[in-house]
C-alpha cells in the first residue's frame, strides 16, 4: 500500500506526461547485474508494446528506476503496477526467491504544459553520469531517450 502522502494530487489523465521513480525494496543494488537490468527494460518495452504508456525516456539505475511516458490507456496506477509486478514476477523466478522486490507505491510527477519535457529527459538519463557509475553516458547500457543518442546531446 503507497503511503498517503504519495496518493495527494495523483489524477490519471490520457495523453499526460509523467514522470516515475520505483525503488527496490531496502535500496538493494539487484539491476547492477545486466541480465535483471535487461529483465527491467524488457518490461518497459512490453507497457509501450500493449499501448498503456509511449515511453519518452527511462534510466535502470541498480536499486531503482526512473521512467518517463505518456500515458495512453487506462490508469496511472494500473501501468505502473503492471509493470511492477510482472519485474517482481520475473527477478525472483531468475533468482529462484520469492517476495516483495520494490518498495510500496512511487513517486510520480505529471508534466505541465510549461515544462520543458527535454530538459526533464536529460537529467533523467543523466542520473548514471552524476551517480558516477559511468564517465560518458553512452558507457551505461540501460537508458533510452527518444531525443537524446549520446551525451553530446546533454
Amino acid at each position: 500500500m503507497p503511503s498517503p502522502r504519495l496518493m495527494i494530487g495523483r489524477h490519471s489523465c490520457s495523453g499526460a506526461i509523467y514522470a516515475i521513480t520505483s525503488v527496490i525494496r531496502g535500496r538493494v543494488p539487484l539491476l547492477a547485474d545486466a541480465g535483471n537490468a535487461t529483465l527491467v527494460m524488457q518490461e518497459l518495452a512490453r507497457c509501450e508494446a500493449e499501448q498503456r504508456v509511449g515511453n519518452l525516456a527511462w534510466v535502470v539505475m541498480p536499486d531503482h528506476v526512473h521512467w518517463l511516458f505518456q500515458l495512453r490507456e487506462g490508469a496511472l496506477g494500473m501501468s505502473v503496477q503492471a509493470f511492477k509486478s510482472r519485474v517482481a514476477r520475473r527477478l525472483n523466478e531468475a533468482r529462484m526467491s520469492s517476495g516483495p522486490v520494490w518498495q510500496a507505491g512511487y513517486y510520480d510527477h505529471r508534466i505541465r504544459h510549461d515544462e520543458d519535457l527535454a530538459a526533464q529527459a536529460r537529467y533523467l538519463v543523466a542520473n548514471p553520469l552524476r551517480r558516477g557509475l559511468v564517465a560518458r553516458l553512452e558507457d551505461y547500457p540501460y537508458w533510452y531517450c527518444t531525443w537524446i543518442r549520446g551525451e553530446e546531446d546533454l
